[in-house]
């Protein structure tokens, strides 16, 4: 069944994919709302992206719940729920910065068992399913992912993002500050699950958000824990209130000087 999940999620995530290629204009994309704070910004394609993978997995599966940036929830009967971000990383969407993904993960019974991501720009593919491992696909190849080891954090690259809402953003932008002195550097593309996807492909050694939603980290999430990378929250499971990643190498040392960073 996992499997299913899986081949479903990917042949509407690329068709959603397509379908956000083939609609956007050229130039910058129109704002249509915000959300958390001015900056926080929704477009009509978002919206019409979401609407369209809603329909295709009712109509694949019209008992199960969905969870989705855009819209309202919708309870299932069925025990399995779709989290669904149909653009993440709407700000590089709007400004043409070619790093801007669908994000479709399969929870049954609360625990997220599929997961798929793909690079709406370039096309790039990740998938996983719980206890399966992740990959990238290479057509309908799948290439294992195995995140690599760290030999010391102070030479870990480092991936992170903000939250739109300047207070916030004010004390993310200071525990960064005095985290970069104890790592090799920072970087911070805008989106989430593209991050977390190249975690699982070694191209950051870890990783730190605050604010991340549901959406945000169901399907990447996933990918970087089937690649061997080690997720943890402040005092428990990765939440809103914070994400961390790393490789079991440096996670305990890492995770520490996070939470002594004031994240």
């Amino acid at each position: 069944m996992t499997e299913a999940l899986l081949e479903l999620a990917r042949s509407v995530g690329r068709e959603a994919a397509m379908y956000v290629n083939r609609v956007r204009p050229k130039g910058r994309v129109d704002v249509a709302a915000t959300k958390s704070s001015p900056t926080d910004a929704v477009t009509e394609i978002d919206r019409a992206c979401e609407e369209l993978i809603r329909a295709r997995i009712k109509a694949a599966r019209p008992d199960d719940g969905f969870v989705g940036e855009e819209g309202d929830d919708v309870i299932g009967t069925s025990g399995v729920d779709w989290v669904v971000d149909p653009i993440d990383g709407t700000v590089n969407f709007i400004y043409g910065i070619p790093m801007y993904s669908v994000s479709i993960a399969a929870r049954q019974d609360a625990e997220v068992v599929a997961g798929y991501v793909v690079n709406i720009a370039s096309g790039a593919e990740w998938g996983a399913v719980r206890g399966g491992g992740s990959w990238r696909y290479d057509g309908d190849d799948r290439l294992l992912l195995s995140a690599p080891s760290v030999a010391r954090l102070s030479h870990a690259l480092v991936a992170t993002g903000f939250n739109y809402v300047p207070e916030i953003r004010t004390k993310q932008a200071e525990a960064v500050a005095r985290l970069l002195p104890h790592v090799r550097d920072i970087r911070r593309i805008g989106s989430a699950a593209l991050d977390l996807c190249a975690l699982a492909e070694g191209q950051y050694d870890a990783y730190v958000e605050e604010g991340l939603k549901e959406w945000d980290l169901a399907a990447g999430g996933l990918i970087a824990s089937e690649s061997g990378l080690l997720l943890s929250g402040l005092d428990g499971e990765p939440d809103e209130r914070l994400v961390m990643v790393a490789h079991p190498s440096i996670a305990e040392e890492y995770f520490d000087l996070v939470r002594a960073c004031g994240f």
